[in-house]
């Protein structure tokens, strides 16, 4: 029987690198800079024998519920009531706070089973922090260094001690398996999604979806209307995510996989360190996807920043689709439309047909439609096109419009073929690919889409070249 622990905390005393400790990879961000976790992510762990699911969470702060803090703070909140342990972590080094004090008692108050987790005992002077912990009154405080590994056997022992070895060992034989996956969706050494190749497509696999665009957008907004729940935080300030957060999530029976990202501004404007990192998480994030929603703000789209992200997504041949967000503030939407739609085509030329939809965050309005669009789009980047076909295609092709003469010599195109999907990738075998001009490939690229309806995802031709089979012996009869 799995279980949920939270880690909660004053900023800056570690939460996240213990939750990568547990995790057994760095997923959360993390910087010396205090606050830098604000959403509450949810991750597979394992503690030696012991398997559950680890929560970090924000800094508790004391602060107005409609300050960002305060929001913060809601989140944080939320973690305690669906926990099933919490690990309280206060730095051994610094001492107790008056938050440290504050915050415990809220932890009483939830009744819920408290690990008291002295963090950073590796320090000089952490002797000290350790025996001011035991005024929290929340039991014997556990040495440990999260960013060491140090002292996680005593935690081991903790938890046992506050569950119960039939609450904690309970069957489950799934667990495994979860983190397994868990490692294989989100995990650092993930192998490349584009080097292997899918032959059907498969609706079983949870569909991983990223949500991505510049900063105030609406991403967070935007996932949290597709779920149903304020499940990340949200506000008027611009750039409030920092880590890509997942979350799973049941849309008419498929399974999904959202992961929310930072906002990502223009390089020259990216300038402090934590930025830095979120961006690098974000794009991770993207990479690692198959389907990649663009958030574009409807009142002022198709910034230079927004075409970058959509090129960016498209070079690194994930499903692209757009949402234009905040469509309940245009005030001419049949217009506004028209416009859009012809600046799609014109400024995304390099995937024709994308799929793009209206929506609106904050009322719902466009979510199902989105969706749709979403799916449709990820089975044509898992398209496959027999052999047979694409080679009476070319046929037409040919016999329409052949390549064009170089140097006097006329180039002959043999054959065709897909060699993969993810997204559709194609091998033409030719006389001279080096001589080939690139207006004519974007031509069968074009004509290749139009013909089998593949609108808008990357579409990938390799062009090769066969050897003569008589070339080596005429080489030798010389």
């Amino acid at each position: 029987m799995s279980f949920k622990v939270a880690i909660i905390g004053r900023p800056n005393v570690g939460k996240s690198t213990l939750f990568n400790r547990l995790a057994g990879r760095k997923l959360a961000l993390v910087d010396d800079t205090p606050g830098v976790t604000r959403d509450r992510r949810v991750h597979p762990a394992k503690l030696y024998d012991i398997t559950f699911d680890v929560v970090d969470t924000a800094g508790f702060e004391d602060a107005p519920a409609s300050t960002l803090p305060g929001r913060m703070r809601q989140q944080t909140e939320i973690a305690i009531r669906e926990a099933d342990l919490i690990f309280f972590l206060m730095d051994a080094k610094a001492g107790l706070m008056p938050d440290d004090r504050t915050f415990a008692e809220v932890v009483r108050r939830s009744g819920k089973p408290v690990v008291l987790v002295a963090n950073k005992a590796e320090a000089r002077g952490a002797q000290g922090g350790m025996l001011e912990a035991w005024e929290l009154g929340l039991g014997e405080p556990v040495p440990v260094s999260a960013e060491h590994g140090q002292g996680m056997p005593d935690l081991r022992d903790a938890v046992i001690e506050a569950l119960g070895e039939e609450r904690v060992f309970g069957e489950d034989e799934d667990a495994d398996d979860e983190i397994a996956v868990s490692e294989v969706l989100i995990g650092e050494d993930i192998a490349d999604p584009d080097a292997e190749d899918v032959p059907a497509y498969d609706e079983a696999k949870p569909l991983r979806i990223a949500v991505v665009g510049r900063p105030n957008a609406g991403k967070s907004t935007l996932i949290n209307a597709l779920i149903g729940e304020e499940r990340l935080l949200t506000g008027p300030e611009a750039g409030i995510t920092r880590d890509s957060i997942s979350v799973d999530w049941d849309w008419r029976g498929r399974q999904i996989k959202l992961f929310d990202t930072a906002g990502m501004r223009r390089k020259a404007k990216v300038q402090e360190k934590l930025e830095k990192l979120s961006v690098t998480d974000g794009l991770r994030a993207m990479r690692f996807a198959e389907v990649v929603i663009i958030v574009l703000d409807a009142t002022i789209p198709f910034e230079k920043q927004d075409l970058q992200i959509a090129d960016l997504i498209i070079r690194e041949g994930r499903a692209p689709v757009i949402a234009f967000n905040k469509w309940d503030l245009i005030d001419h939407p049949q217009e506004v439309l028209a416009d859009l739609r012809e600046k799609t085509e014109r400024l995304l030329p390099q995937a024709r047909g994308i799929q793009a939809v209206t929506v609106s965050a904050e009322t719902g309005r466009g979510l199902d439609k989105l969706m749709d669009a979403v799916v449709r789009t990820h089975k044509v980047w898992n398209s496959r096109v027999s052999t047979g076909k694409l080679n009476r295609w070319l046929e037409g092709i040919l016999a329409h419009h052949p390549p064009p003469a170089v140097a006097g010599r006329r180039l002959k195109i043999k054959y065709v073929t897909q060699a993969k999907t993810r997204p559709p990738g194609f091998v033409v075998s030719c006389s001279r690919p080096d001589a080939l001009p690139q207006s004519y490939v974007r031509y069968l690229v074009n004509s290749l889409r139009e013909a089998f309806d593949m609108p808008g995802v990357p579409i990938r031709m390799a062009l090769r070249t066969s050897d003569n089979p008589f070339a080596g012996r005429a080489r030798k009869k010389n």
